[in-house]
């Protein structure tokens, strides 16, 4: 059923705001460290999970994928605009610090694009 699959993501989405929490509490941040990325993996973990085992049917990964669909790129911009904003209220050395990660991957793409990119042969 497809409320099966709306039940995992509102759990895996639960359970990931409360590791991130309870990890920001331990290193002394108010606030949630990952969260986001928690319930992202544990939506991955159990997924496969519950399809090897046969119990992820038709309907239940149709709505899985429904709402995951539209989950994830709202969760991302959000979490995306908190570090924007947290890293233009802390100062000069977080947005240095964002800058040349940026500017890193950036001069990363090309050699990215030539890893998959067959070798041509000259005579």
């Amino acid at each position: 059923m497809t409320i099966y699959g709306v039940a995992l993501l509102a759990f895996c989405f639960l359970a990931g705001k409360v590791t991130g929490t309870l990890l920001g509490a331990a290193i002394g941040i108010n606030g949630d460290v990952g969260g986001v990325g928690f319930a992202m993996l544990l939506l991955i973990f159990l997924n496969a999970w519950l399809k090897r085992r046969g119990w992820m049917d038709g309907p239940t990964t149709g709505g899985l994928l429904f709402w995951s669909s539209m989950y994830i790129p709202i969760i991302v911009a959000m979490a995306a605009v908190q570090n924007a904003t947290a890293a233009l209220s802390g100062g000069w050395l977080a947005l240095i610090a964002g800058v040349a990660v940026t500017v890193a991957a950036l001069l990363l793409v090309p050699l990215l694009s030539r890893i998959g990119r067959p070798q041509s042969t000259r005579p």
